[in-house]
């Protein structure tokens, strides 16, 4: 079998390709959740490094998707959002320093409902959407929830883009900056690199701003409240609920078939029938 002369670090001390295994394992032992792998070329392990295409035998690189799973093979599901009322991204500019920002998140498990918002002034909607998966992740961290299989649904591209498409690597590698420059909110997306490395199936799912189904409207609320709530002057606490769900209502038999039991007002209704026939049938005799 031929030597592999490309190690590609996606976690450890020093991400990176190396090619020794020595130089390899130097950034890798010890370390908590370490991702490398070998390759025979550096094309195959620049791929994997940036978790972005992969090569073909022709050396052509081919796109591929990113894993998402969907929500029903999750055993938790997790909605997050953030906000500004100015709806800007340019502090300082479209956001002032007296516009209320939001943040907000909901965990579903298969028998809790967890939320949590909170709130800054000034902040940008993108520094919003960060702050909610931190916040998210940092719960499940304590639950212990992160060997479990989660799928994250989200509207924002700019967090998702982050993760899938191997900015948080590269702006890691050089530093916490971009390429052409400084790279806003890199203490946050430092947290967030650090925080996404003990989960083990975390998947991601981009939805349309808004999306009209139950986790993102309730986030949406939450995070709309908390800018409600939030006064010149006064500290902006995080509000952090569980909710125990409630059991699936209980079905009824009748003639060898579960049906639903009927409303109150339509079980009143055929009573006040029977009794009406029954008058009639007396006044009748």
């Amino acid at each position: 079998m031929a030597k592999k002369q490309f190690y590609a670090v996606r976690a450890g001390y020093k991400t990176g390709i190396y090619q020794t295994w020595a130089a390899c394992q130097q950034q890798i032992n010890g370390y908590s959740g370490a991702q490398y792998k070998g390759f025979m070329t550096r094309t195959e392990a620049e791929a994997y490094l940036h978790g972005q295409a992969r090569p073909t035998k022709s050396g052509q690189t081919v796109r591929t998707s990113p894993k998402v799973s969907a929500a029903k093979e999750s055993e938790i599901t997790v909605y997050t959002d953030g906000g500004n009322r100015n709806t800007g991204n340019v502090q300082g500019g479209q956001v002032r320093s007296t516009d209320k920002s939001a943040w907000a998140y909901q965990i579903q498990t298969a028998d809790e409902q967890l939320t949590g918002t909170g709130g800054e002034w000034g902040a940008t909607n993108n520094r919003m959407e960060i702050m909610a998966l931190l916040q998210a992740l940092d719960r499940l961290t304590k639950l212990n929830k992160t060997t479990a299989t989660i799928l994250v649904i989200m509207d924002s591209k700019y967090v998702l883009d982050a993760i899938q498409k191997g900015w948080l690597t590269s702006w890691r590698q050089h530093g916490w900056r971009r390429a052409k420059g400084e790279l806003i909110n890199a203490e946050l997306w430092q947290a967030l690199y650090q925080q996404l490395q003990p989960f083990k199936h975390l998947d991601f799912k981009w939805v349309k701003g808004h999306a009209n189904t139950s986790g993102n409207n309730a986030v949406d609320q939450l995070l709309n409240t908390t800018m409600d709530q939030m006064k010149a002057g006064q500290p902006i606490p995080v509000q952090n609920a569980t909710a125990k769900l409630a059991p699936t209502r209980p079905l009824t038999m009748s003639r060898g078939i579960y049906l639903q039991r009927r409303p109150h007002k339509q079980r009143l209704s055929r009573q006040r029938h029977r009794c009406q026939l029954m008058t009639n049938k007396n006044n009748s005799q």
